[in-house]
C-alpha cells in the first residue's frame, strides 16, 4: 500500500512500537505469522533511531544476499522518501550493507556471515527472521548468540526479534519461552463487545459432502466463543482498531523481555475463507500442514503420529514394585547417560516378543557407583536371581574415563556412542581406536538413536501386556517427562530435503533417561531379544513312522552289539 504510513490498518503493531520506546523494556520478541506487517515494524523502529536517538545500529537477516536486496529495495527507499530522514542519510557515503546517517551507522548483515556479526558494538540489534539463521557450528556459537555480544557494552540496548516460528527449539519460540511477559492481541466483539482471542479453533464452514473445498471455505465465519455470533470480514478492521494487547503469561514481575503473539486470523489482507481453503488444502499432507502451522497459525510445528508425554509413561506402570524381576523375564540390560557432573542410568528387564519393563533408574555422581548398580543381584519374586547382562555407556561426553571403565568391566559394559547420521541397521559394532587407551580393540557400539526412539513411542503406545514397554509401579513423574521430552518432527535442510528427525519439545528440556531407554533397548538388541521367543519352540514329537523305524534301527545295533564276531 503507497504512501505514508498509517497505523489503523494494522493496529496490533502499535504495542509492539510503543513498547521500543519503553525504557525498562530490553528485549522485544514478535512471534508472527507470514504477511502481518513485522518487516514494516522493524523499520518504523529504524526510522525512529535515525531521526530521533541515533546510535550504532545492526539488523540481522538469514543471509547477505536478503541483506543486500532489502538494503537496494525497501531500506533506501522509505530513507529518501521521507523529507526528515533524508537530511540525514548520507547516500554517497554508504555502502550497500553499510548505511552512514548523521552520528550513527546502520549494518546489515546475513546471518552466514560471521564476521560481520562479531566486528562491532552495537545498541540497537534488530534480527529478522530468526528460525531461518543456520544452526551453531563447532567453530562459532549460533547468530542470534554471536549478535547479542555485540551489544553487552551498552546498558541501555535494545534487542528486537521477529520471525515465523518453525519448531518449538528455534530461536523465536526460546526466545517467547524466555520472555518475562508474553501479551496476546484481544480484539471486541461487534455483538457482544466482549474482549476476544481470535483463534483458529473457531472459524468454521459447512461439513458438506457434495461440496468441494473452495466452495465450502467461502462460507467460513467466526464464532465469538463468548456470545456464539458470527462474525465476518467486514466486522475485523473496527476490531482491530479498537483491539488491545493483554498479558497472558508473566514470569516476573519486572519485564525485561516482552514477547508478542499473533496469527493470521488478525491480518486485515488476508479474508477468513481463505485462511479455510488453505487449511482444507494442507490437512492431508505434512509437509503442506507444517506449512500453514508455521506461516498462518504462527505455531510450532509437532507431529503427532509419534506423540508422546508423561502421562503416556505412568499408565505403563505394572502391579510390580521398584527392584522386582518380572517373572517372564529373561534377561537384564542397562544404560547409562554420561553428563559433566552427573551420570543417569537405567535397567530393563527383557522377555519374549521385546516385552520389557524399566525396573530401576536413578542419578548418581561416579562410576564407583555406577559399577556397585549393575553388579548387585536383582530377583524375581519366587527368588530366582538375575543380574544385568549387558548395560552400554555412553562414551560422547568424557571418553577416556568411559573406556577405562568399560575395559576393567568387560564382562558387562561396552562403550556406545549415537550415530550423527542414519543407520541401514539399529546399531554397528565398531571398535575403539584409541592406542593408548586400555580399551584399545575393544568393541564400540554405534547406536541409531532414531530407530531406538521410534521403537520406544510406539511400544508405548500399547497396553500393558506381550511387546508392550512397561515400567514400575511407583515410577515417578520426573523419569516419565524425560523420557517424553522429544518429539518427531519434519525438519528442513539446507538443500530443501524435508526428513523426520526427534527433536526437544522445549529448548531447556532433559532427556537423559531416554537416552538411558536408548541404550538399555541397544543393549537387548545386541543379546538377540527379537529372537528369543523362537527358543522356547520345541522340536516336534515324532510321527509313528519315525517312531517303527527309530525302533527297528535301534533293535538292528542291539544285535550286532551282541553278534560283533558274527563275520
Amino acid at each position: 500500500m503507497p504512501g505514508p504510513w498509517r497505523n489503523n490498518m494494522t493496529s496490533y503493531l502499535v504495542g509492539i512500537m510503543d513498547e521500543f520506546n519503553n525504557p525498562e523494556t530490553e528485549e522485544i520478541a514478535f512471534v508472527k505469522p507470514t504477511q502481518v506487517g513485522g518487516t514494516e515494524c522493524l523499520h518504523n523502529m529504524l526510522g525512529y533511531i535515525v531521526g530521533q536517538d541515533p546510535a550504532p545500529t545492526m539488523v540481522v537477516y538469514p543471509t547477505d544476499t536478503l541483506a543486500k536486496s532489502v538494503s537496494e529495495n525497501r531500506m533506501q527507499p522509505m530513507f529518501k522518501a521521507s523529507p526528515q530522514l533524508s537530511k540525514k542519510f548520507h547516500e554517497f557515503e554508504s555502502s550497500v550493507q553499510e548505511l552512514q546517517f548523521d552520528d550513527m551507522y546502520l549494518s546489515l548483515v546475513g546471518s552466514n556471515s560471521p564476521t560481520g556479526l562479531a566486528s562491532k558494538p552495537i545498541k540497537y540489534l534488530f534480527m529478522d527472521e530468526t528460525d531461518k539463521y543456520p544452526g551453531a557450528s563447532k567453530k562459532e556459537a549460533d547468530p542470534v548468540s554471536l549478535a547479542r555480544e555485540r551489544t553487552k557494552t551498552f546498558h541501555n540496548r535494545k534487542i528486537f526479534l521477529t520471525s515465523t516460528p518453525t519448531l518449538k527449539s528455534g530461536h523465536i519460540w526460546k526466545a517467547l519461552e524466555n520472555s518475562d511477559v508474553v501479551k496476546h492481541y484481544k480484539v471486541p466483539c461487534p455483538h457482544c463487545g466482549k474482549y476476544i482471542e481470535l483463534k483458529f479453533s473457531q472459524l468454521k464452514w459447512p461439513d458438506g459432502e457434495n461440496m468441494s473445498y473452495a466452495d465450502r471455505a467461502e462460507l467460513a465465519f467466526y464464532c465469538c466463543q463468548e456470545c456464539g455470533s458470527v462474525i465476518n470480514d467486514s466486522h475485523k478492521n473496527q476490531m482491530l482498531r479498537f483491539g488491545k494487547w493483554e498479558i497472558v503469561e508473566r514470569h516476573t514481575k519486572y519485564a525485561r523481555k516482552v514477547a508478542f503473539w499473533i496469527n493470521t486470523l488478525y491480518s486485515p489482507f488476508v479474508r477468513f475463507s481463505e485462511i479455510a481453503k488453505e487449511f482444507l488444502k494442507s490437512k492431508d499432507d505434512p509437509e503442506s500442514l507444517q506449512n500453514f502451522v508455521n506461516s498462518w497459525l504462527a505455531e510450532p510445528w509437532e507431529d503427532t503420529k509419534l506423540k508422546t508425554n508423561a502421562d503416556l509413561v505412568l499408565e505403563r506402570q505394572t502391579e510390580l514394585p521398584e527392584f522386582v524381576v518380572p517373572q517372564w523375564a529373561k534377561l537384564l540390560t542397562g544404560g547409562v547417560d554420561v553428563q559433566e557432573n552427573c551420570l543417569y542410568w537405567i535397567i530393563r528387564a527383557w522377555g519374549d516378543f521385546i516385552t520389557s519393563q524399566n525396573i530401576a533408574h536413578g542419578q548418581c555422581f561416579d562410576f564407583g557407583e555406577i559399577e556397585n548398580i549393575m553388579n548387585l543381584e536383582y530377583e524375581k519374586e519366587d527368588g530366582t536371581k538375575f543380574v544385568v547382562d549387558l548395560c552400554l555407556i555412553d562414551s560422547g561426553n568424557n571418553a577416556d574415563e568411559v573406556y577405562d571403565f568399560c575395559a576393567n568391566n568387560s564382562d558387562w559394559a561396552l562403550p556406545c556412542k549415537g550415530s550423527s547420521n542414519p543407520m541401514l541397521s539399529n546399531f554397528k559394532l565398531s571398535k575403539v581406536n584409541k592406542t593408548d587407551s586400555k580399551a584399545y580393540g575393544m568393541n564400540l557400539v554405534l547406536v541409531d538413536g532414531g530407530k531406538y526412539k521410534d521403537m520406544i513411542a510406539g511400544r508405548m503406545r500399547k497396553k500393558n501386556g506381550k511387546g508392550s514397554w512397561m515400567v514400575y509401579q511407583g515410577c515417578d513423574r520426573a523419569y516419565a517427562e524425560q523420557v517424553t521430552a522429544e518429539h518427531k518432527v519434519n525438519v528442513k535442510s539446507s538443500n530443501g530435503t524435508v526428513r523426520q528427525t526427534w527433536v526437544l519439545k522445549t529448548s531447556h528440556a532433559d532427556n537423559h533417561f531416554l537416552d538411558t531407554e536408548v541404550y538399555g533397548m541397544a543393549a537387548a538388541d545386541i543379546l538377540g531379544v527379537r529372537s528369543m521367543h523362537l527358543k522356547n519352540e520345541q522340536t516336534e514329537p515324532p510321527n509313528q513312522q519315525q517312531q517303527v523305524q527309530q525302533a527297528a534301527e535301534s533293535s538292528e545295533e542291539q544285535w550286532i552289539n551282541n553278534n560283533e564276531r558274527w563275520v
